[in-house]
């Protein structure tokens, strides 16, 4: 019990933190002044390279390699 009640209220603080935080974004998200108006044409850098594709295949690639390596590890650690 001694313990439950601590963790009890760290889990509501951080849920309030949480609520408090997310009721602040819309305020944030609201456009400010000086930006383009509407109809204006969006400008497009031409040295802009999306990160989309070759990221996530980094991602992908550096996850396998690292499943094949702990599989690699688990097999060779009884042998020992």
């Amino acid at each position: 019990m001694k313990i439950i009640v601590p963790t009890l209220r760290l889990c509501v603080a951080a849920a309030g933190v949480c609520l408090l935080a997310g009721s602040f974004t819309p305020l944030l998200a609201q456009p400010s002044s000086g930006g383009p108006g509407p109809g204006t044409p969006p400008t497009v850098d031409p040295t802009a390279t999306p990160l989309d594709g070759g990221a996530s295949l980094l991602l992908a690639a550096g996850a396998a390699y690292g499943l094949k390596r702990l599989r690699k590890n688990k097999q060779a650690a009884p042998s020992r």
